[in-house]
């Protein structure tokens, strides 16, 4: 009798969550989201080290008989890596730092000041995101058009200097979240010292913030740095390169590279196979992956804390 009520409790568990049974249940369905979510990047990755034999193999699937790590170097220069990630860099970060600072600034208006009208202004913000894209581009291309800002990394910095942006309202929302759960004493002590709004904010207030803070970095970031609609848009050009655009202009920069061309045109003498496309693709996904890595238990923190799971 005593060793049947050992079993039930190791199988079923003093409490509902320790059970054996349902913590097999839980790393089953864990498992199983993890295989998910994993296999897209373990294919490309296998399929980026593969010949072209490897790949017309029915009998090579995951392991490549021969690591082929030309297709690097072809995606490498067909890239134009070193400039392209020097240019994708730059805007991704400057466009995350600023839109941190400017959303939070927002965010805390919308949580903590007296505005006329506010619940209104956030509700047209939190409009935006039914807005398609696609209906805004012909005024944005001829607006930036005429600023002399096409071929340049402006559009996507000047506007994130307004709590604009790529993602904007969704930074904004999550900013004045985390500020709507900070107690109002921490204000009311603020205002007794002789402290202003904008002192309040930046000596007590924003410091707080840096859990929210960093989600909304690598949220920004990642996003920037993988917008492929807006980059196709504004950076066509040679001036200034967008990672997402050069993976488009990859058949192309590999002609240009390897002197083909005649009267008409590029003839085209290296064959873009599917390994050399997974390659470029790896190139792309790798600095924001090891970025997450790094920041991930910051990442699951902030957006504990942020108030997203509310």
């Amino acid at each position: 009798m005593r060793t049947g009520k050992k079993l039930r409790r190791v199988v079923m568990g003093q409490h509902k969550n320790d059970g054996l049974l349902v913590k097999s249940c839980i790393y089953t369905i864990l498992a199983a989201t993890s295989i998910l979510y994993l296999n897209p990047l373990l294919y490309m990755f296998a399929t980026s080290l593969q010949t072209i034999t490897d790949l017309i193999d029915p009998a090579v699937n995951w392991i490549p008989s021969v690591l082929e790590f030309n297709n690097y170097k072809l995606a490498f220069e067909g890239l134009h890596y070193r400039q392209a990630f020097q240019d994708t860099i730059l805007m991704s970060t400057c466009a995350a730092v600023i839109q941190v600072f400017s959303c939070a600034l927002t965010g805390y208006a919308f949580a903590r000041m007296h505005i006329p009208g506010k619940s209104l202004w956030l509700g047209l913000i939190l409009l935006t995101f039914l807005i398609p894209q696609e209906i805004l581009v012909i005024p944005l291309i001829m607006w930036y058009a005429k600023l002399g800002w096409y071929n340049t990394i402006l559009p996507f910095i000047i506007p994130t200097f307004f709590a604009q942006g790529l993602k904007a309202p969704l930074f904004i929302l999550i900013f004045r979240q985390f500020f709507l759960r900070l107690p109002h004493e921490l204000e009311e002590s603020a205002r007794m010292d002789g402290a202003g709004a904008f002192r309040t904010y930046f000596t007590i207030m924003l410091p707080l913030a840096k859990p929210s803070m960093l989600v909304v970095f690598i949220l920004s970031f990642v996003w920037h740095w993988n917008d492929y609609f807006h980059a196709t848009l504004f950076l066509r050009g040679q001036e200034f390169m967008a990672l997402s655009v050069q993976l488009e202009m990859l058949q192309n920069n590999l002609n240009v590279l390897s002197g083909d061309m005649t009267g008409t045109g590029y003839i085209s003498s290296i064959d873009l196979n599917e390994p050399i496309k997974m390659a470029a693709s790896s190139l792309i996904i790798l600095p924001p992956l090891l970025l997450y890595m790094i920041l991930q238990n910051y990442f699951v923190r902030g957006i504990e804390r942020s108030g997203l799971v509310e």
